[in-house]
């Protein structure tokens, strides 16, 4: 009797044991998410220029004849209840051209491309604080996620980052709104300058096939300066082989004069459209066609610009390679033939690849 009793109690504290132990069992935290990338490319412009003249008034492809790393990045992501937090660094010229401002000082700042922390104190609402990619135009600073490998001129002389507060709203369905305000366009440090505000209206249909951004940057870069830009980007999904992109684009900017009058505004433009076509899942092919206007001379031209561009895109698993060719037409002799003269047109042959993980 005895015997049994003991083997009886053995079982039952086994039994309250392990129920003990499935009661303390600690939920699992999430992990960070780690992803990154790397880009390389080759560049060779027709006109084979000479002495440093590379024909190329665009970000990241300022090279000729040249084999080149773009980029290598990695991005950590973690999110726990409500809160986040990215980290997104990147090494390379693509990325010290992306972090212009601060090239010359030779910082750590030139390996933030975004480092930013988020609160969710809802499902339809999130604040984001730190220095984030800008939300104006339709391309990437990531090689991997264009189509094209060479940079539209709207993407080049647009914003490319922005450092500040923004709070991303739901309104339900396909819809949403951000509104924030930032240091001014491309600088993560600005002690004393005035600030500006960014916004973007966001929406698309029920499927998805079509979707819609309106973007606006806009305030003083600096106590004698001011500007204005307002974006479009649109995308339709025509067949899941076809789809269409759209992005349009006007920035006015203004400045006092000796007597402290505000100047009357001045805008530079652009307009590209970009086809693409997927035949298969192993092959692709883009064409985007740009005009930029800088006909008032703020940027520098005091031209037009048409830039056609072909590019295709054979992927195999995460690896895509970009062979392109890019042409250029413009209004006045903005390049250089290899004998030294100017001329209204050029053309490149690039080649690019990018790996993601």
């Amino acid at each position: 009797m005895l015997r049994k009793f003991i083997v009886l109690a053995i079982a039952i504290s086994g039994y309250y044991q392990a129920s003990a132990q499935d009661s303390t069992i600690v939920e699992e935290k999430p992990k960070p998410i780690i992803s990154g990338s790397l880009d390389a490319y080759y560049r060779y412009n027709f006109a084979n220029p000479k002495n440093d003249l590379l024909n190329n008034f665009t970000s990241f492809t300022n090279s000729h004849n040249s084999f080149e790393l773009g980029m290598a990045s990695i991005k950590l992501e973690h999110t726990i209840g409500k809160v986040g937090a990215v980290i997104d660094l990147g090494y390379g010229r693509r990325a010290a051209e992306f972090s212009y401002p601060y090239q010359t000082e030779n910082t750590s700042l030139l390996a933030i491309k975004q480092a930013y922390l988020t609160y969710s104190p809802s499902s339809a609402v999130k604040f984001t604080f730190g220095s984030w990619a800008t939300h104006v135009g339709y391309e990437l600073v990531d090689a991997y996620l264009n189509r094209n490998y060479s940079m539209s001129y709207m993407f080049s002389y647009g914003p490319f980052f922005h450092t500040g507060l923004k709070a991303d709203i739901s309104l339900g369905g396909k819809s949403a709104f951000m509104v924030g305000v930032t240091n001014p366009t491309d600088l993560r440090t600005a002690t004393n300058m005035p600030k500006m505000f960014v916004g973007q209206f966001s929406t698309g249909s029920k499927d998805d096939k079509f979707k819609a951004w309106l973007n606006f940057q806009g305030g003083k870069f600096a106590e004698d300066g001011r500007l204005t830009q307002g974006d479009v980007v649109l995308t339709y999904a025509v067949t899941d082989k076809f789809s269409l992109g759209y992005n349009g684009t006007v920035q006015s900017r203004s400045g006092k004069d000796s007597t402290g009058k505000w100047s009357d505004a001045s805008a530079w433009w652009g307009s590209a459209l970009y086809l693409n076509i997927d035949p298969v899942s192993w092959f692709g092919l883009t064409v985007r066609g740009e005009y930029f206007d800088d006909k008032k001379d703020i940027l520098g031209f005091n031209s037009s610009i048409i830039v056609p561009t072909v590019t295709l895109n054979f992927k195999v698993d995460n690896l895509t390679i970009m062979p392109e060719f890019r042409f250029e037409s413009a209004k006045d002799p903005l390049y250089i033939k290899n004998s030294g003269a100017n001329t209204k047109s050029t053309g490149s042959f690039i080649l690019g690849a990018a790996y993601h993980f």
